[in-house]
């Protein structure tokens, strides 16, 4: 396995070092689904994020728990059942790119291009 660089900067500005804990097609995505339905196991999230594939969800899903971002709750279960959720860190996060998302969605009203259609998440 490659030793990658520690995500710690140095930083030029602010939105330098948080778009680099945010790097990466699915992150915020993860961030979003977490956020709306609080707890997921990793097979729930594969499902939601159509197109990740199960290396690429589990090397972020370990990056985002190394920046703080996501708890990783294993319970001795037979088989173990593992379930992701946003720290307090993450939840502030998730709300600074609120109004990041709501740009997104102007400029795609601006250039035509749609959404993709994902079920809508359950909360049970």
């Amino acid at each position: 396995m490659m030793a990658k660089a520690p995500r710690r900067g140095p930083y030029i500005c602010g939105i330098d070092a948080a778009l680099d804990v945010v790097s990466g097609k699915w992150k915020g995505l993860i961030l979003w689904e977490l956020h709306a339905c609080r707890v997921r196991r990793f097979a729930e999230l594969r499902r939601r994020l159509p197109g990740v594939s199960e290396k690429m969800l589990t090397q972020h899903l370990r990056e985002m728990e190394e920046d703080g971002l996501v708890h990783r709750e294993v319970y001795a279960e037979v088989p173990p059942r593992v379930e992701y959720s946003l720290t307090e860190h993450g939840r502030t996060l998730n709300d600074a790119l609120g109004p990041l998302g709501v740009w997104g969605v102007e400029r795609m009203r601006r250039e035509g291009t749609e959404a993709v259609e994902v079920a809508e998440p359950s909360h049970g």
